[in-house]
C-alpha cells in the first residue's frame, strides 16, 4: 500500500498490486516456508480484480512465516510474509499505523516503499535486476521505445521497482527520469490532448500535470506493401449510366430488344409522338427474333457482376462463402458432474467484479443502441490479399480498429472519452486506447491497445493476438487491463447479428461486431450477393446524442466500406 510499511525490516505487508484495491486472493504460494529466496523471486501468485498478479520478494532472505493458505483473501496492508530474524508476534502487530503518524511520514517517504520491505535507495533506477536492465513488462518497454526514452533510466514506482507505463509517460514529459513519487492517475494513461479538444479537458489534463505537444488528428503509420493500389476487384463497380459494354451497340438495351421514344407523361397524341402500333390482344409488339436486324445480348465483360448461385449476380471481389466452420465448446463450462444435482461456485475474483461492474455500468450509464451493416465484399477480398502479403492472419477486426480510430482521432473525438462523475467531468483524450473484450475461461477481459491510432492495420493485428492470448493464459500485466478510452466487442467472431453492448464504464461507447454473412447488398442500383458486417454501438445518452453516434457509425461503416483508407 503506497505510503504504509511494516515497522518491522522483516515483514512484508501486502502491497497494493493495482491502483486502489483493498483486498486480492491467493491463488497459490510459489515458496515455502524455510525457503531461501532471493530479491525479487516470485513468492505469490495473486488474483486481482482484473489479473492475476505475481507477487516478488522485496528482499533476500529465508522465508520464516507465510501469512495466509491458497484461496484467502488477504487484505491490503497486512502482513503478508515474515523473514528469518523477525517475531510472528510482531507480524500479528503490523497493521497500518494511524491516519496521523501515516500522514506526517508520508509526506517524506517516496511512494513506491509501500511495496517493498524497508528502505528502497533513491538512487537505483528502475530497481534494476543483475543484468542491468530495467524491471517492466514488454508492452511497457515498446511504450518506452515509441517515445524514445531509455526505460532503464527511469525511477519505477510500481511493486518491486517494476516501471510502469505511467512512469514512461512522465519520463518523456520531463525529458529524463520519472520521480518515484509519481502521483497516481486512475483515468487512462497520460495523452496528448486533441488539438481541438474542448477547453474542459484540457484545462483537466493541465491540472493532472500532464503537458505533452498537441498532435495530429491522423498519425497512423502507413502500411508499405508491394502492391499498394486496391486492385480493381477489390472496389465496387462504378457502372455510367446509360453506358454499355464496348463492342456493344448504342440505343439498345442489353437485353437486346429495341428501345421505343415516347412521349412525357400526359402529353396528348399527335404532338409529334407516333402512337404505339396496336396488336389485338396484346397492345405492343413482341421483339421480333434474332437475325432481323437486331443483335443478340452481349456476354458480360470481366469486371461485371457475375452469375450466381439461381442466378443473382455477385458483387466484384466476392470471395464466395465461408467454409463450414464447427461451433467450438465455450470458455463458460458448466461444473455440475454426473450424478450431482447441482453445483455451488465461489462467487468471487474477476467473476464477482464483472458482475460488480456491469451492474454499476447499467445504474450509472443511460445506454441507447445504433444498429448498421457494412459491405465489406471489397474489403474480405483486401485481407486476404494482406494476409498473402505480409503472412500476418488477419481478420475482420484489425480494420474495424482502425475504422474506429480513424473515426475517434478525426470528427468523433467526443465519443473518445470517460465520465469522471465523482468530478462532475467528461474527460477527451487525444490518443485513441482500444479495450479489446476477450473471451476467458475465467471470464470477460479488456485488454487495452494504445495508441490504436497510430497503428497500421497489420501492427493491429499482431498486438490484438498478443493481448488476447495473454488475457487467456493470465501473463498479461495489470497496466495492460485499464486505461481504455473506447471498446470493440467481437461478438460474432463465431455467431450472432446484432446486440446491446453495455459499455464499459467509465467510458461513453462500445462497438459490437457482428458475424460477416453472405446477403443482399446492392451495388450502382444492382441487386448483388456480398459479404455484410452488422455493427452495434451502444453509447451513453448522458454524453452521447444521437445523431452523433448515428453520424459515427456510419463514418465506421463507409470506411470499412472503402478499405484503401485503412492502409
Amino acid at each position: 500500500m503506497a505510503g504504509k510499511v511494516s515497522s518491522d525490516p522483516n515483514i512484508f505487508i501486502l502491497p497494493d498490486l493495482g491502483e486502489g484495491l483493498e483486498e486480492a486472493e491467493l491463488i497459490k504460494w510459489v515458496v515455502k516456508e524455510g525457503d531461501t529466496v532471493g530479491e525479487l523471486e516470485v513468492i505469490a501468485e495473486m488474483e486481482t480484480d482484473k489479473a492475476l498478479v505475481e507477487v516478488p520478494s522485496p528482499r533476500a532472505g529465508t522465508i520464516k512465516t507465510l501469512h495466509g493458505k491458497d484461496g484467502d483473501t488477504i487484505k491490503v496492508g497486512a502482513p503478508f510474509v515474515t523473514y528469518e530474524g523477525g517475531s510472528d508476534d510482531a507480524a500479528a502487530k503490523a497493521a497500518p499505523e494511524s491516519p496521523s503518524a501515516s500522514s506526517s511520514e508520508e509526506e517524506d517517504r517516496p511512494e513506491d516503499q509501500g511495496s517493498v520491505v524497508g528502505q528502497m535507495s533513491d538512487h537505483t533506477p528502475g530497481m534494476t535486476s543483475t543484468d542491468g536492465k530495467a524491471l517492466a513488462s514488454p508492452a511497457v518497454r515498446r511504450h518506452a521505445r515509441d517515445c524514445g526514452v531509455d526505460i532503464n533510466a527511469i525511477a519505477g514506482s510500481g511493486i518491486g521497482g517494476r516501471v510502469t507505463r505511467k512512469d514512461v509517460d512522465q519520463a518523456k514529459a520531463s525529458g529524463g527520469s520519472a520521480p518515484k513519487s509519481a502521483p497516481a492517475a486512475s483515468a487512462p494513461a497520460a495523452q496528448a490532448p486533441r488539438p481541438s479538444a474542448p477547453a474542459a479537458p484540457a484545462q483537466a489534463a493541465t491540472a493532472q500535470g500532464h503537458s505533452q505537444p498537441q498532435r495530429p488528428a491522423e498519425t497512423r503509420r502507413p502500411l508499405n506493401l508491394p502492391t499498394t493500389q486496391i486492385p480493381a476487384a477489390h472496389s465496387p463497380q462504378q457502372m455510367n449510366q446509360g453506358q454499355y459494354p464496348q463492342g456493344y451497340p448504342q440505343g439498345y438495351p442489353q437485353q437486346g430488344y429495341p428501345q421505343q421514344q415516347m412521349p412525357p407523361m400526359g402529353a396528348p397524341m399527335g404532338y409529334g409522338y407516333p402512337h404505339p402500333p396496336m396488336y389485338p390482344g396484346y397492345g405492343f409488339p413482341p421483339p421480333p427474333p434474332m437475325g432481323y436486324g437486331y443483335p443478340a445480348p452481349m456476354p458480360m465483360p470481366y469486371g461485371y457482376p457475375q452469375q450466381g448461385a439461381g442466378g443473382v449476380p455477385t458483387a466484384p471481389g466476392y470471395q464466395g462463402p465461408a467454409a463450414h466452420r464447427p461451433i467450438p465448446d465455450p470458455a463458460q463450462q458448466g461444473l455440475v458432474q454426473q450424478g450431482q444435482n447441482e453445483a455451488r461456485i465461489p462467487f468471487k475474483g474477476i467473476r464477482k467484479t464483472i458482475a460488480n461492474r456491469l451492474r454499476h455500468a447499467v445504474d450509472t450509464a443511460v445506454h441507447f443502441t445504433v444498429v448498421d451493416e457494412a459491405d465489406v465484399t471489397a474489403l474480405d477480398a483486401l485481407r486476404k490479399d494482406v494476409t498473402a502479403q505480409t503472412g500476418v492472419k488477419m481478420t475482420f477486426l484489425p480494420f474495424i480498429c482502425a475504422a474506429v480510430s480513424k473515426a475517434l482521432a478525426g470528427r468523433f473525438g467526443a465519443m473518445n472519452a470517460i465520465v469522471d462523475d465523482e468530478a462532475a467531468e467528461i474527460v477527451q483524450y487525444g490518443a485513441v486506447n482500444l479495450g479489446i473484450a476477450t473471451d476467458t475461461e475465467n471470464g470477460l477481459m479488456v485488454p487495452v491497445m494504445r495508441d490504436a491510432d497510430r497503428m497500421n492495420v497489420v501492427e493491429l493485428a499482431e498486438s490484438i493476438a498478443q493481448i488476447a492470448a495473454s488475457s487467456r493464459d493470465r501473463s498479461i500485466p495489470r497496466e495492460q487491463l485499464m486505461g481504455s478510452s473506447f471498446t470493440i466487442s467481437n461478438v460474432g467472431s463465431h455467431a450472432g447479428r446484432f446486440a446491446t453492448p453495455v459499455i464499459n464504464y467509465p467510458e461513453v461507447a462500445i462497438l459490437a461486431v457482428g458475424k460477416a454473412y453472405d446477403g443482399p447488398v446492392v451495388q450502382n442500383g444492382e441487386l448483388m450477393v456480398g459479404k455484410v458486417l452488422p455493427l452495434s454501438l451502444a453509447c451513453d445518452h448522458r454524453v452521447v446524442d444521437g445523431a452523433t453516434a448515428a453520424l459515427a457509425l456510419a463514418e465506421i461503416v463507409e470506411s470499412l466500406q472503402n478499405p484503401e483508407s485503412l492502409l
